[in-house]
């Protein structure tokens, strides 16, 4: 059951008691060439309203908050959320949610509790506090897993009167029974953009034992410094609007002066009249892990920690104009890998509007990547494909289909996902949701899902 109560013309209460979200579109699949963890976004109804106030705390990666550690792999019991506005100065935030636990092998019962609150000031700025709390219940019986986990920040977000300056100033700290100092987040960044030149600096710090478990941080113990900047031109006629040149930095280091991972990049964008865009760059990467890791995530040979990788690379993107019924896409990357090798990606999507009946779109992405056989580690060869075709049918103005289908070779996995919905009253809903997961060599299943649910909403 769900249930919404508008506490006052600005602030609602949202309950849920055994939330199902089986109708909730599945994740686009992604490559994973990455040592770290990727991030998907939140898709659950329940956690999107008002999320600002909760999902937007800090930077793309150094969330104090990430709704997604709720309820995936845990049954969620019930939970509720107080959020809007209490003046025009004032937002609060509130959410409580309990899961079940999931085996004494896997995780206890736990409840996650979230506090914001958040102040205007001057015109267009803000400054937001919060408290993130996860409890576990019985937790002795897990071994390993603390009794709780706290989230403590204070977070200044400033927007010039005219938008030409913007930035964020942020102080996270963490606690948990096997806290060892070292424990809290330091950020900042200063952003700078009007018509023709736009510029941006980020300061990262992130301590070793900084443990933000309902969050998302892929890595933590660094430094980190992050430099953007462009400069637009303005042709008087021909087909360009706009061509830009620019060039992006980072640098990771996990103590003052002592790099662990930097990129240059140098790009070149060009803007036309009708909105497609294409950009060519060339770019320097080095890169020292810190823990031994597989390149390829596929074949389970591994890198060791501390040694050395310097590579250059280049690449193109082109996006069509967005007002065409047919739109379309490409990116290219070609160059250096981890132990001298080469990497080829090549990624393409095509997609056609039939108004007002629904569309169809293709995404595919070809990756190939060789080492020398000599390069010292093992390491062997490796090439995949990641391919998903969509479509999206409307029959009425109140029924839908949707059928999305993925190849990931890399995964070794085939997923399909068909979901029909019939909106026979108003914020009320039939679903007929069916997803497969097989293997694509023989057709084996890994798991099956069929799903009927009917929702009513009841307006008192």
């Amino acid at each position: 059951m769900d249930a919404k109560l508008a506490v006052t013309s600005s602030i609602n209460l949202d309950a849920t008691i055994n939330p199902d979200f089986s109708q909730v579109e599945v994740d686009r699949q992604q490559t994973n060439l990455d040592r770290f963890e990727l991030f998907f976004p939140e898709r659950r109804q329940f956690f999107l309203e008002n999320s600002d106030l909760f999902n937007n705390l800090g930077f793309s990666n150094l969330r104090p908050f990430f709704s997604r550690r709720i309820g995936l792999n845990a049954p969620i019991y019930g939970g509720a959320r107080l959020s809007g506005r209490l003046d025009k100065n004032w937002r609060l935030g509130v959410m409580n949610i309990q899961t079940g636990e999931t085996g004494e092998s896997d995780a206890p019962a736990q409840n996650f509790g979230v506090l914001t609150l958040q102040r205007r000031v001057f015109s267009r700025s803000n400054v937001t506090g919060f408290l993130i709390n996860k409890q576990s219940f019985d937790s002795e019986r897990y071994t390993g897993r603390p009794a709780f986990n706290r989230n403590a920040g204070l977070e200044y977000n400033m927007a010039s009167p005219n938008d030409v300056w913007r930035g964020k100033f942020l102080y996270f700290k963490s606690f948990d029974p096997n806290s060892k100092g070292d424990d809290y987040a330091v950020a900042a960044n200063v952003r700078y953009n009007n018509r023709k030149l736009s510029w941006e600096l980020k300061q990262e710090y992130v301590g070793d034992h900084y443990n933000p478990e309902v969050g998302f941080l892929p890595r933590r113990g660094y430094h980190k410094t992050v430099i953007n900047a462009g400069f637009n031109f303005f042709p008087k006629g021909g087909l360009l609007l706009t061509h830009s040149p620019g060039l992006s930095a980072f640098i990771f280091m996990d103590k003052p002066g002592n790099s662990i991972e930097n990129e240059t990049a140098f790009f070149y964008t060009l803007i036309f009249r009708n909105r497609a865009a294409f950009t060519a760059w060339t770019g320097n990467n080095y890169v020292k892990p810190q823990d031994p890791f597989d390149p390829t995530n596929l074949t389970g040979i591994k890198i060791p920690a501390g040694t050395h990788h310097i590579w250059n690379s280049w690449g193109t993107n082109f996006t069509s104009k967005p007002q065409s019924l047919f739109t379309y896409g490409w990116e290219s990357r070609y160059g250096g890998f981890f132990a001298n090798g080469t990497r080829l990606r090549l990624a393409g999507n095509v997609a056609y509007r039939v108004q007002p009946f629904g569309s169809f779109a293709l995404a595919a992405e070809y990756n190939d990547i060789k080492f020398p056989a000599d390069n010292g580690f093992g390491l062997k060869n490796a090439y995949f494909w990641l391919i998903g075709p969509r479509l999206d049918v409307t029959f009425t103005k109140k029924i839908y289909f949707t059928a999305f289908l993925q190849y990931n070779e890399q995964t070794d996995n085939v997923n399909l996902n068909t979901r029909f919905q019939w909106r026979y009253a108003p914020a009320s809903d039939l679903y007929i949701v069916y997803t497969d997961n097989y293997l694509p060599e023989n057709f084996g299943v890994k798991s099956r899902a069929f799903a009927l649910k009917m929702t009513y909403w009841w307006g008192l």
